[in-house]
């Protein structure tokens, strides 16, 4: 899933755009609060990692105004202001969760992996395809019982074609949630994961789970496929 990070404490940044992306996350960041405000218009991100004491312009009016034109992306607050009052205001000017500084890694991921699935207006962390078990929080996966082992970019194809299942997503689409802004956007990148994925979860399996819409893109098989 793609997740815009807007912080300006660089130590931080690279930290965390590490752990998110070894979680198989693709991170954006942004250092201040104009370049944020811009990037967070700019592109379809599944999550937005919201710091309030930012150079240009501080958090919570950027979360107002997106709110104001109907930017819906999910926004965590991520912040050093842990008073009662600053919480309440974050949450009532939009944003949909408040995580305070100091954390725990393992904290955010909880908290984005579940602002993930209430986009999609999933409940269960473990998702369940045909014989197919993908467990969304421990990252996960099963077919017929038997673990499957996934890389972590894999692992975020198979989650994004599953929270579509029965649903046809273009390449255009798997690009825009999966990779950030610093990918070279080949031809075929697409079609090679896709590839990768169906000799993990289909070869030797019955029946296919991966399926190809010529000239449209790819579905994960729905129960009436």
């Amino acid at each position: 899933m793609r997740v815009l990070l807007i912080e300006d404490h660089r130590p931080l940044v690279r930290a965390l755009k590490q752990g998110l992306e070894e979680e198989g996350f693709a991170v954006d960041v942004a250092f201040d609060g104009e370049e944020g405000d811009y990037k967070a218009q700019s592109a379809n991100y599944d999550v937005i990692i919201l710091d309030l004491m930012l150079p240009k312009e501080d958090g919570l009016s950027l979360l107002q105004r997106w709110r104001r034109k109907g930017l819906t992306t999910h926004v965590l607050v991520l912040t050093a202001r842990s008073g009662i009052d600053d919480k309440v205001r974050g949450l009532n000017l939009g944003a949909d969760d408040y995580l305070t500084k100091p954390f725990e890694l393992e904290e955010l991921l909880a908290r984005l992996r579940a602002l993930v699935r209430r986009g999609h207006q999933i409940k269960d962390p473990v998702l369940r395809i045909h014989d197919l078990e993908l467990d969304t929080a421990a990252h996960t996966v099963k077919r017929g019982g038997q673990p499957i082992h996934l890389t972590p970019r894999e692992y975020a194809l198979l989650q994004f074609l599953a929270f579509h299942r029965g649903q046809v997503v273009s390449r255009s689409m798997i690009w825009e949630h999966l990779y950030n802004e610093e990918e070279e956007n080949t031809s075929n990148v697409v079609d090679v994961y896709i590839r990768y994925l169906r000799n993990k979860i289909d070869k030797g399996f019955d029946p296919p789970l991966i399926l190809t819409r010529w000239g449209e893109g790819y579905l994960l098989r729905g129960e009436g496929e």
